[in-house]
């Protein structure tokens, strides 16, 4: 247990790049360099975390932890990786929080700056995150018309936070109408999971799946942290980035403005480990009685919880799900519509608190320029992109 630790701490610490790089760093460091398990049994663990909402790479950390140490392997593998960047991230929260207590600090054009430069660059990650999905999750006619409609209905539910479950379920419900797509076509996870382990995540997913439709007052402020939290963490499907519009609830319920919740995304772009820590930040930094390091304790727990017990209630069903053409076009159509929300996500708020500024506009378009066509990490993209910003709200 101490080796998986330590092995994942060290990736928490060095892995930039987001879950496809997260992959890569798996596979060269217990693959190649341990040889903790072989390559087949990887593919097949990538494969099927690769399926379920949720962060994939972390996901892939749980079950190579529980293969070489047990289930304290596992939890001993998620604490090593998303420990450094919640941390970090927590820590960002606490400072922010302690910077706008200081009047003299926000009102000077440098600081409002920065933060230009922060959702500047968030835009152009998701901008890069929405091109890249819908090149892989939207290929056809069937999936594309899933995409536009979630999009149509997500802008038409604004920032409701007890039906951003709608569209990814709906999407679903599409795809196992028009379910074109062939059965899944991965192979079995190599992973013993016993029968009742598997019941108990699968009755701590139904209550989760439960608070995904019962409204919470606003007056409730704790509550709608945790329910919109885990929402985000039932149903990720797509990616990280994926999260940022399941999480945007939390600025309409005003726990937290839409100025720090870009300054936070935009951050999390410039750590290690998973995007989800995320959670962290508004856990720290968020209105509610429940904030500060204990807020961000909790916070973090409740997002990565609900996919982890996914994870271990699919799994001994695997075998029989993965050859269900049912199975297939339900993800179809949930990954399709997921691509629909991301887009509205970029539409508003992302792009329109930008506004007509030509400063933040042309930091934005520059940023996704060193995304997309120069390659450049997106830890370098959001650091310059705050430095620009900062500049021009000191000389604009």
């Amino acid at each position: 247990m101490r080796d998986v630790f330590l092995a994942f701490l060290r990736l928490g610490s060095t892995s930039f790049g987001g879950p496809i790089a997260h992959l890569g760093y798996f596979r060269r460091e217990f693959v190649e360099r341990r040889g903790w398990l072989d390559a087949p049994t990887f593919a097949s663990i990538v494969a099927f975390c690769s399926v379920l909402p949720g962060p994939t790479s972390s996901q892939v950390g749980l079950l190579i932890g529980m293969q070489r140490a047990g289930g304290w392997g596992a939890l001993a593998a998620w604490l090593g990786f998303t420990l450094p960047s919640a941390v970090v991230m927590a820590a960002f929260g606490l400072s922010l929080r302690s910077l706008e207590a200081h009047a003299d600090v926000t009102s000077t054009p440098w600081f409002a700056g920065l933060f230009a430069g922060l959702t500047a660059a968030a835009a152009a990650v998701v901008a890069q995150a929405l091109v890249a999905l819908a090149s892989s999750l939207c290929t056809d006619r069937a999936t594309r018309t899933i995409g536009f409609g979630a999009a149509i209905l997500a802008l038409a539910l604004g920032a409701s936070t007890a039906l951003q479950w709608l569209p990814v379920a709906l999407g679903a419900i599409a795809g196992l109408v028009l379910r074109s797509a062939p059965e899944l076509g991965t192979s079995a996870i190599p992973v013993r999971i016993s029968s009742a382990l598997a019941r108990s995540a699968a009755g701590l997913f139904g209550v989760v799946a439960l608070g995904l439709i019962v409204p919470i007052s606003a007056s409730h402020a704790t509550l709608v942290l945790l329910t919109t939290l885990g929402r985000a963490g039932a149903l990720v499907f797509g990616g990280g980035h994926v999260v940022l519009p399941l999480l945007q609830g939390l600025v309409g319920s005003n726990l937290i403005s839409s100025r720090d919740f870009f300054a936070g995304y935009g951050v999390v772009q410039a750590m290690p480990g998973p995007l989800f820590t995320f959670s962290a930040f508004l856990g720290a930094a968020n209105n509610a009685p429940l904030t500060g390091w204990l807020g961000a304790l909790v916070a973090t727990i409740t997002v990565f919880v609900p996919s982890f017990a996914l994870v271990f209630a699919l799994a001994p069903a695997w075998n029989a799900i993965r050859r269900s053409p049912l199975a297939a076009g339900a993800l179809r159509g949930a990954n399709a519509s997921v691509v629909g929300i991301l887009g509205a996500v970029l539409y508003h708020p992302i792009l329109s608190s930008l506004g007509t500024a030509p400063a933040r506009i042309g930091i934005a378009l520059a940023a996704y320029a060193a995304i997309t066509a120069w390659k450049l990490p997106p830890w370098v993209v959001v650091v310059v992109s705050a430095a620009l910003g900062a500049l021009a709200g000191s000389y604009g």
